[in-house]
């Protein structure tokens, strides 16, 4: 049976908005527009940008408000850094860049850091050999310095939790705070799967702000299986590549002479 793949982050955000339980962990999101752009700024000072089909961070955008008169907003998208005077002409060029594309707007959370870089952490949760789901694995992803976007691809760091949590959390606390990651890990995936009914496999990206609140930035149903293998457990990667295999991930090679 084919894996299901569900690109588009809008339908997996109102999917999750469903759940009373999910919906505490989900950052405030609706669908670009002026006056969705120029409402969440002015409520949250700070808002990611992002195409609905986009992957590995491609084309999203940092909006936030600089309270200074003459340069009232700042725009980053991967290294380039631009200011604006009024909402307007930033709509413009938001919407420039857009075109007749879809995007959605998110509330930005402050992410943690760790010297200095922000960064996330990727949750990976299967189908296990029962068919049962079961989170296998979770890693931290620290962001480029000079970047906005913690994706491998766009020249983030995969390391472990235990190194990126280290100057925020005592080990026991971090080890309550993992199981919270796999008990809405595990939800996400057993809600979405009500609505997909074929998925396999989902990829969940989690910010965790100065309160260590963990918010759902995105829920990803082909992730990258790859970026554990640079775990010193490699018993993570072995685990997970078996699963994926078992459900049809990878395709068997043929023995050609």
């Amino acid at each position: 049976m084919t894996i299901q793949r569900v690109q588009s982050k809008w339908a997996k955000t109102k999917v999750m908005l469903k759940s009373d339980y999910l919906r505490q962990y989900m950052p405030d999101t609706k669908l670009f527009s002026h006056s969705s752009l120029k409402s969440m700024l002015l409520e949250y000072g700070m808002i990611y940008v992002k195409p609905i089909n986009g992957t590995f961070g491609n084309g999203v955008i940092r909006v936030e408000r600089t309270f200074v008169p003459s340069i009232g907003y700042r725009y980053q998208l991967e290294q380039k850094i631009l200011f604006f005077s009024s909402i307007d002409s930033l709509y413009r060029r938001l919407a420039s860049q857009i075109k007749n594309r879809r995007y959605i707007v998110q509330k930005g959370i402050h992410l943690l850091r760790h010297q200095k870089r922000r960064f996330d952490i990727r949750v990976m949760v299967q189908k296990n050999l029962n068919n049962k789901w079961e989170a296998t694995g979770i890693i931290g992803r620290l962001a480029h310095p000079k970047k906005i976007v913690t994706n491998y691809h766009s020249g983030g760091t995969p390391m472990s939790i235990e190194m990126l949590m280290s100057d925020h959390t005592t080990s026991s606390e971090l080890a309550a705070f993992k199981n919270k990651l796999r008990k809405l890990s595990l939800n996400i995936a057993h809600h979405l799967q009500a609505t997909y009914p074929n998925i396999k496999e989902i990829g969940v990206d989690i910010a965790v702000d100065l309160k260590l609140h963990p918010w759902i930035l995105e829920v990803n149903t082909y992730p990258d299986p790859f970026i554990f293998r640079k775990l010193n457990d490699q018993s993570v990667f072995h685990k997970i590549y078996r699963y994926a295999k078992a459900y049809g991930r990878f395709k068997k090679r043929s023995n050609h002479p």
